[in-house]
Formats: C-alpha cells, structure tokens, sequence
C-alpha cells in the first residue's frame, strides 16, 4: 500500500514552517499516543506514522529532499542526511523524535533517576485542563458576582494517594525498559525505537493496582468551586482556575480550569464595550415641543433626561458615567439615550380633525420633509431633460 503524504498525516500545508510542524505533531502524538486510545487496534500504527512524518519534516534537509522527490528520496539509500551510515539517519533521531512527545505527554521527570542509575525514571503527567460555559446577566456583569458551580471531573484517589498502588506504595521501575519507557530494536543500519509494552511508556508498572480506582491513581467525583467573576466581563472574557481540571497521573500537577462567560441580552439595555445604549419612546407632542422623560439605569437608579424642542426619532444624549465599569479599572463608560418619536394610534374624531388642522397650519415646519420633496422634484425634473 502507498505511503501517505507526510503532510497529510500531521495535517499541515506544504511550505509549513518548523514551529507550525512541532505543534503538529504534538497535538497528533498526543491524540494517537497508543495510551489514550487501547481500544483502537490501529492507534499504534498510525503513532509511528506521525513519528515517521515528525522525524522527516522537522530536518532541513531531510525536509527539503522530500518536498522535491517525495517518499523515494528515502528508499533505496536515498538522501536522508544528518545521520551515521549509508543515508540512515542516527539512532538520536529516532530518539528526538520520541522524546518530544514523551515530555508532553508524562511531563516532568519526577525524583528519577538515569537508566544506568539503578532507580529508572518516573514519569508524571499533567491533568487535562477543563472548560466550563458559564451565562450571566448583564447585572451580574456590572456589579461581579460570586457563582458557586459543579464541575465533573477526576481527582487523586484517597485511598493511593494517586499513585495507583494499593496501600499508596511507589510504583516499580519498568524490568522490561528500565525506566526509560521505550524499546529499542535493531533492523539493518536502523535503530527504531517503539513504545514498551509492558509500561505502555511510562516507565513504572504497579505490582497490586489499588482497587478504587483500578490503578489509574484519579476516581471521577463531581466537586463544588467558588468562581469570583469581577465587574466589567463581557462575553468572552475567559477565568482561569489554576489546578482545579482534572488530577494529574502517578502525582503530577493537575490541569486548569477554564471559565467562558456568556453574558445574557438585556431587556432594556444593548452593550457596545463599556457604553450602554437604551432606546427610549417618546410622544409625537414631548418631541415637537421639549420635555423631560425619566429613563432607568444598570445600577437600578434613575435619571431625568431633557428632550430639546424638534427632536426627531434617532436623536442621541449621553449620560456620562451610566454604562458599564472597565475589567480591571480603567474608568466606566456612557449611556448613551436614543430617542424614538412614537406616531399615535387608535385616533378619536376629534384628535383627527385636530391633527388635520395642525396639518394645515404646519407647511412650514417641517424642514426634512421639505428639503427631501425639493430634491424629488429636482430629480425628476433631470430625468426629463
């Protein structure tokens, strides 16, 4: 079967530069790593295919005799570069290429010692961080609030002490790698180097596993957290919880916790950043002749508002100061009043005749309407010549 193209299998375009290719294949080593995925037979094979692909493109030169020639500039003794023997590349290849994953999946090398130091390495790994969606008002938004949430997650197991071990006793180094959590075999001038099948690469194995939590060291458990969310969020605005995701292994760090706000629409009030805008209806008569109107406010006060004389709908005021705080300081924003002349209805015979006599007396008060029919006309007139 044909070999697949190297950029297809870490899912990046040709032309890709080395920073873009190392995330990559950290992210494509993490998801196939043959640990997280026991029940996929085919989880193995295709983690050597992305290690194959990683050991390639992250070399120059090696990189650059595969964009012109393609999987034949490695066959045959063809031009792989950078390593001892004809055209094979060194056993600190294979290595390099291994490691990196290794550092990202078990984390820091914990109290360990060398292969040759007779303890072996122990290898730790960070829990996942978790995400949690949270919605709240635009109140809340303006004042902060205190959110008591219940979040699903793994914590360390009481009963090991989240070593996996029953009793909480240290894992053993690995017979089989010596720590190292990795097998080497020698096929012709190549040195390749696989996961141990005995650790599953983590370098410990657990003689009695601890019957709570079968060995994995976490037991899933919901726990309740306190989230202070500060004045000013808006949505998007994202609050970290550092170690409270889910339980590292064998004692590693746990992960974070990631809030996502979601801040509800308003009934009265629509948010553009700091500034608060509130559309306001206001009779045809307050408009043509001036008035107050009392309009509410996000901190539950009131303000009077002063309508000039001839306010059309559409007319802004500002109320300096009435919108929402910046997050983390910085002052507070403006509400901004926009006014929207509202056309009576449901009209009495009398208020008919009254507006028709208005009518009559009002040719001359209505400099938009003129202005616009004097521009009709003009257009139209263009139009016949």
């Amino acid at each position: 079967m044909a070999k697949r193209d190297y950029y297809e299998i870490l899912g990046i375009a040709r032309g890709a530069g080395a920073d873009e290719i190392k995330k990559a294949y950290r992210v494509k080593a993490k998801e196939l790593h043959p640990d997280r995925n026991q029940d996929d037979p085919e989880a193995e094979s295709r983690f050597k295919e992305v290690n194959e692909a990683y050991d390639i493109l992250k070399d120059e030169n090696r990189k650059a005799a595969y964009d012109r020639y393609g999987h034949a500039a490695f066959e045959g003794g063809g031009p792989r570069g950078g390593g001892p023997g004809p055209g094979g590349p060194g056993q600190g290849d294979f290595a390099s290429a291994f490691s990196d994953v290794f550092e990202d999946l078990f984390g820091d090398f914990m109290g360990g010692r060398g292969p040759g130091g007779g303890g072996g390495r122990q290898r730790a790994q960070r829990g996942s961080d978790l995400r949690y969606n949270m919605r709240i008002s635009l109140d809340e938004a303006f004042r902060g609030a205190q959110k008591t949430i219940t979040v699903p997650t793994s914590v360390a197991c009481t009963a090991c002490t989240g070593t996996g071990a029953e009793g909480g006793a240290e894992p053993t180094v690995c017979p089989t790698c010596s720590g190292m959590g990795k097998v080497r075999a020698q096929q012709g001038f190549f040195t390749v180097e696989r996961t141990c099948p005995t650790c599953g690469g983590l370098g410990q194995t657990i003689k009695n596993p601890c019957k709570v939590c079968h060995g994995a060291g976490r037991t899933e458990k919901e726990r309740s957290l306190s989230v202070n969310i500060p004045a000013g969020v808006e949505t998007g605005t994202r609050i970290r919880l550092a170690g409270e995701g889910e339980a590292g292994m064998r004692g590693g760090p746990a992960g974070d916790l990631y809030i996502f706000l979601e801040v509800r629409e308003h009934q009265l009030f629509q948010r553009d950043g700091v500034n608060l805008f509130c559309r306001v209806p206001v009779g045809m008569t307050a408009a043509a002749l001036g008035g107050e109107v009392e309009v509410p406010t996000i901190d539950g006060g009131r303000s009077r508002v002063k309508i000039p004389a001839g306010s059309q709908t559409g007319r802004q005021m500002r109320l300096r100061g009435k919108g929402m705080p910046a997050l983390r300081g910085g002052g507070t924003g403006d509400m901004l009043i926009e006014l929207a002349v509202e056309t009576p209805v449901n009209l009495t015979s009398r208020q008919k005749d009254l507006l028709r006599e208005f009518e009559k007396l009002s040719e001359d008060n209505n400099p938009e309407s003129s202005s616009f029919f004097s521009k009709v006309k003009s257009f139209w007139d263009g139009m016949k010549g």
